[in-house]
């Protein structure tokens, strides 16, 4: 994993704002951060450079003893949300330092963002793969199925891979090369041009260049 700058975030939904030359712009709102430094992970003794931040805090009622455990040196806060980040210099930050939007991402970057995309269930072939699906007149029985699957005599079995009916969505998706639109710092809400992955307040993961 490259090192990276980041910043835990939610989506929030999507909407358009205007540029200066009165052009309509698709964005993606997200709320993100103040994400709190949780731990610090080191070469010699994890052996990779990473810090671990926590987003979303929870009331300590919600935490089990391994959790309370966990947050405690970092001030005793839990959070719903936790992830790491690698970076190159883990010395730079503290452990229960707080991270923010504006120190992370600014107006005009190039950013990727990581979600998990929305849950479709179990789906057909049609709506999973794209297929075309047979005749839908004159009782020709085929509308929606995949057809043939088989491989006649040899090799005589269904080859691994094949595209089939099955669940759909809740995969890990990144989009790289997004611009950031505008950052309001004072809202924590950053705005991003095109599509994320992810249903509303979807947990988001947003990097940028080391």
């Amino acid at each position: 994993m490259p090192n990276t700058n980041g910043i835990l975030g939610r989506k929030v939904g999507m909407t358009r704002v205007y540029n200066e030359m009165g052009r309509s712009i698709s964005v993606t709102v997200i709320e993100a951060g103040p994400c709190k430094v949780l731990q610090k992970k080191t070469v010699g003794k994890e052996g990779y450079n990473a810090i671990q931040v926590g987003f979303l805090e929870k009331k300590e009622s919600r935490l089990n003893k391994p959790e309370a455990g966990h947050f405690k040196r970092s001030g005793g806060a839990g959070y719903y949300h936790i992830r790491e980040f690698r970076v190159t210099e883990p010395d730079t930050y503290e452990i229960g330092q707080e991270i923010t939007l504006a120190e992370v991402v600014k107006i005009g970057d190039r950013i990727n963002i990581t979600g998990k995309t929305k849950g479709r269930g179990y789906q057909g072939v049609m709506k999973r793969y794209g297929f075309g699906g047979g005749k839908a007149s004159h009782g020709s029985g085929f509308s929606r199925a995949p057809g043939s699957i088989g491989c006649s005599a040899y090799p005589g079995r269904v080859l691994k891979g094949k595209k089939l009916p099955g669940h759909m969505g809740t995969d890990k998706k990144t989009v790289k090369n997004l611009t950031v639109v505008d950052v309001r710092e004072d809202e924590n809400i950053l705005l991003v041009q095109g599509a994320v992955p992810g249903a509303k307040n979807g947990l988001v993961s947003i990097y940028t260049k080391a």
